[in-house]
This record gives structure tokens, C-alpha cells and sequence, in this order.
């Protein structure tokens, strides 16, 4: 945004601020805050401190010191903005990813050699997991939890002088001692969960096969109620939904055998070529911006299989009878391909229409707009602090910056953002 595009719509910038900034006991807080927006969203390659208090015409140790050191509540920031995403978004599924900040050095929180989306290829970096609300039309990010993987944890070191280099290393990026080692899937559930302390409404759950793969995570979505259709490989196995699991007789010693299903599940790839390429239809599930002379509507359109099946892993819980939960699976094979390209397994409901079930699968394309709206336009991976606290504060402002142009976007005579 260019500083006479901010003259234009900063009251809807101040106006907004007051509202996600409101509960800052302090004037000078709530005044740094949307500063600090401001300077996320002016123009500028880098949106790191000295660059952004270069543009706003301020010390930019004014926002050093209130990202890292003032007296603020990051997460009463996020639950304001999820509640304004509540209403303004009202969305239809939440998404689930994670993102890579690619680092040089190795002193920043959670820094380690992991696979950087961002970069396509393992290197130094720090991954942060978030929480979106997205709908076809908007999207907004609501959580973000810092992965810290097992070099982290010095309850994970194999020797004590390892542990206590682990534990430097964590006092001098101030990470609070409850904060371990969890799998992303796991910090997911856990937002998920703050999410629904905050008061947002059950939707369904998209991901991509990082999380759509561990079973724990599926199941830990029914077990909080909620329906999903995440992503998943085609590895994965399934009984069909007519397989019913037999009790074998009984021989009069030992213990009595249990129900089980007497023929081994199939991996997905092998089900769906069964089923064969006949068996799908075409469905259309958007209208995006690429348009041409060929597709003036800028339709998204391919071919779909949904079959029931009942997924089959040994940390899946089972029924009494011995019987697993049926699902959908779905899976897309475009014209000309070979076979299928895309595989979801989805709790949504036995009899929901088809183009309605490919609508929720697909609308995960929403966090790839977030994570490239927030890190190309808003400067997310440009944070230089080594602090827990700081890494936390400045994705909030960044999220709510994001947010800032969803409403401006919406807003009458407002310039348009993104």
C-alpha cells in the first residue's frame, strides 16, 4: 500500500485496530499497535523493524520494544480476531497447514534442518502450523503455534551435557518450559480446541496428507465431533463399506477369537482403478480468476469418484461388533491422466451432494492465498527477533494486518488490496 493509498483508508485501518487492540490496558499499547500495522502494510521489501520504522517516520526501536518486551496478550489479539472472522468470514471449514521461515543462523526458536515449503527442500528454518477460516471468498488466519522439533526439548537430548546445551539455548530464546516437542498434527488439535473456547462454531476441517495421513489426528477430529475431508496418499488402505467383519469359530481352548474382517484392506490406488475412470463425474467446484477465450468463466472443473469405505488402521478404534466407521473416500483423475492425481478421505455427511463434498475437499486452496498474501504483501517471515514471545506477536500482526485487507477488500471506494 502506498503511503497516499494509507491516507485514504486509514480510518478503517485506526477503526479496526481499536477493536483488535481494544483490551491493551495501556493507550500507548493500543497506539503502537497501529503502528505497527501500518507498518506491515506500507510498501517495502522488508518488513522487519529498522525498514518499517524507516517508512512510518519513527524510531524503530518504538516497535522493537513493544513487540518483545511490552506488557501484551498475543492470544486476547487472536481471539478477537477470530471472533470478528466468525462474522465477517462466517467460514465454511477451517484449514489446517504449515509454513516454513527460512533462517540463516541457528539461534532463532525452533530453527532446525527440516523440508521449507517455502524454499521446495530441506534447509534451516522455523515452521510455523496455523489455523484459517476460509470460505470460497475469504479467508482469514486465526492461530499459530511455533513447531518446535525434538533438538528443542532437552526432555529429548541423549546425553545430559546435550541437555543442558538444548536448555541454554531455550532460556536464551525465552521459551516457557511447558512448551515440548508435539507433533504439528497435535498443535493443530490443540487450536482447534482454543478455537472452540473461544466460541467459533463446529466446520468441517480441511488439511493436506501431513495431517490427513496420521490417523491420530482423523480420530481426534471425531472425537471433538467435527467432520473433515483431508488429504491423504493413496498408500493408505480401506475395506469397502460392504465388508463386514466374521467371527471365526471358536476351537474350545484359549481365548475366543474376535471379529475381524477376513479379507485385508486394499490400498486406495488399487480400490479407486477398480472402480475404474467410468465411475466418476464431472464437477465443477469454482470459478476462479484465470480466464480465457477457451473458458471465459474461469471454471475449475475435472472428474470425481466418491466410494464409501471403512479405513483401516490398527490405531483406528473398532466397534463392539469388530466393525470399522465408514467414510467417504474421494478421488480426483482429471482427462488424460493415467490415473488418479488427488486422494481425500472425508467425514462429511453419507448423503451430501457430490460437487458439495469436492467444494470442501478443494477449498484448502484458500491457506496457499493466506501464507502468499502474508508473507509476499505482510512481511510473516521477516521477523529478525530470537524470542519465543516475539515470533508469537509479530504472525498475530501479520494475521491481523491479512485481516485488515479482507476488510478493505469488502469496504466501498476502499483501494483494493492483494
Amino acid at each position: 500500500m502506498r503511503p497516499e493509498e494509507m491516507a485514504l483508508v486509514r480510518p478503517v485501518i485506526e477503526d479496526f485496530a481499536a477493536d483488535m487492540f481494544g483490551g491493551f490496558v495501556r493507550r500507548d499499547q493500543r497506539g503502537k499497535g497501529e503502528l505497527y500495522l501500518r507498518g506491515l502494510l506500507l510498501d517495502g521489501k522488508r518488513k522487519s523493524m529498522q525498514p518499517m520504522g524507516e517508512r512510518l517516520g519513527v524510531d524503530h526501536q518504538q516497535l522493537q520494544q513493544f513487540v518483545t518486551t511490552s506488557t501484551w496478550d498475543h492470544t486476547a489479539v487472536r481471539r478477537r480476531l477470530a471472533v470478528w472472522a466468525r462474522d465477517f468470514v462466517d467460514p465454511d471449514a477451517f484449514a489446517v497447514d504449515d509454513t516454513g521461515f527460512p533462517k540463516d543462523g541457528v539461534s532463532s526458536p525452533g530453527v532446525a534442518r527440516m523440508y521449507c515449503g517455502a524454499l521446495g527442500k530441506t534447509a534451516n528454518c522455523q515452521v510455523g502450523v496455523s489455523v484459517h477460516a476460509v470460505t470460497d471468498w475469504a479467508s482469514a488466519a486465526l492461530d499459530w503455534r511455533l513447531f518446535l522439533p525434538e533438538s528443542w526439548d532437552d526432555r529429548k537430548a541423549g546425553t545430559p551435557d546435550q541437555a543442558d546445551e538444548v536448555r541454554r539455548r531455550r532460556q536464551r530464546c525465552a521459551i516457557p518450559e511447558d512448551q515440548r516437542h508435539r507433533e504439528k498434527w497435535r498443535l493443530a488439535l490443540d487450536m482447534i480446541d482454543e478455537l472452540a473456547e473461544w466460541g467459533l462454531p463446529a466446520r468441517p476441517v480441511v488439511a493436506d496428507a501431513g495431517y490427513g495421513d496420521a490417523s491420530g489426528f482423523r480420530q481426534g477430529l471425531t472425537d471433538r465431533g467435527l467432520t473433515y475431508a483431508v488429504a491423504v496418499n493413496p498408500i493408505a488402505t480401506v475395506h469397502p463399506a460392504s465388508a463386514v467383519p466374521v467371527t471365526p469359530a471358536y476351537g474350545g481352548t484359549g481365548r475366543r477369537p474376535e471379529p475381524r474382517y477376513p479379507d485385508p484392506p486394499i490400498d486406495l490406488k488399487t480400490l479407486v482403478a477398480a472402480a475404474g475412470r467410468s465411475a466418476g463425474k464431472f464437477v465443477v467446484w469454482r470459478h476462479g480468476s484465470h480466464k480465457s477465450p477457451a473458458n471465459p468463466t474461469g471454471r475449475m472443473r475435472s472428474r470425481f469418484l466418491a466410494l464409501r469405505v471403512r479405513p483401516a488402521n490398527r490405531h483406528i478404534p473398532k466397534g463392539a461388533d469388530g466393525s470399522l466407521a465408514e467414510c467417504w473416500l474421494l478421488a480426483e483423475w482429471p482427462t488424460g491422466a493415467a490415473e488418479p492425481t488427488d486422494y481425500w478421505l472425508s467425514t462429511l455427511p453419507p448423503d451430501i451432494r457430490l460437487r458439495d463434498l469436492v467444494r470442501i475437499a478443494k477449498i484448502r486452496w484458500r491457506i496457499e492465498h493466506d501464507y502468499r498474501e502474508l508473507k509476499d504483501g505482510l512481511g510473516l517471515d521477516h521477523f529478525e527477533g530470537r524470542s519465543w514471545l516475539g515470533w508469537h506477536r509479530h504472525v498475530t500482526l501479520a494475521s491481523v494486518a491479512q485481516a485488515v485487507c479482507t476488510k478493505l477488500r469488502r469496504t466501498p471506494k476502499a483501494p483494493a488490496q492483494g
